[in-house]
């Protein structure tokens, strides 16, 4: 059986691209420092919502996976969604 271990950053980017609409907007920037690695994901505005899901449990829920993932491959994941402010119908 051959080895299919996936990098931190090739699982997001399956992940992600299987949630959002447009998946060819899909970006991932990696980072290492002394915390571990930083994947700073960004995608289509429309998709951000999906990403996050309700109550942020789809985030949560990745980043658990992330984190699950790295400790298999001895590095610490950190999952951060750049988002532009997202209009919810509130006015200042």
């Amino acid at each position: 059986m051959e080895n299919t271990n996936l990098s931190v950053e090739n699982l997001l980017e399956v992940i992600i691209k299987a949630i959002v609409s447009k998946p060819e907007l899909v970006k991932i920037q990696r980072t290492v420092d002394d915390m571990g690695v930083l994947l700073t994901l960004n995608v289509a505005q429309e998709d951000v919502s999906k990403v996050i899901g309700k109550g942020g449990e789809t985030a949560k829920a990745i980043r658990m996976i992330l984190r699950m993932a790295g400790f298999n491959q001895k590095v610490r994941a950190n999952l951060k969604i750049d988002a532009p402010q997202i209009n919810r119908g509130f006015q200042n």
